[in-house]
């Protein structure tokens, strides 16, 4: 069973791009807070925290592709009946 995912088993779940989205986000607001701070850590900090956004926003539009793929292929998804995997 997944924590924050959309599964057969968790139907009250988000989709991966979702999350991902949520994540970058909170990334924004942490990154707007330390802008201002000209000290080496934080000017460190908000270095990673940009790459982080730029690789989940890379992994946001492949989650997105691939819901939009499984959409095309097999129809939107429903409770209980797994799309792709589940040993078919």
């Amino acid at each position: 069973m997944t924590h924050f995912l959309v599964t057969d088993d968790n139907t009250d779940g988000h989709q991966l791009e979702d999350v991902l989205a949520m994540v970058r986000s909170d990334l924004v607001k942490r990154a707007a807070l330390i802008a201002d701070d000209d000290r080496q850590e934080a000017r460190q900090v908000l270095a990673n925290d940009i790459k982080i956004m730029a690789m989940l926003s890379e992994g946001v539009a492949l989650a997105e592709e691939s819901t939009a793929l499984l959409n095309r292929a097999f129809g939107p998804s429903r409770s209980g009946q797994p799309r792709i995997g589940g040993g078919e």
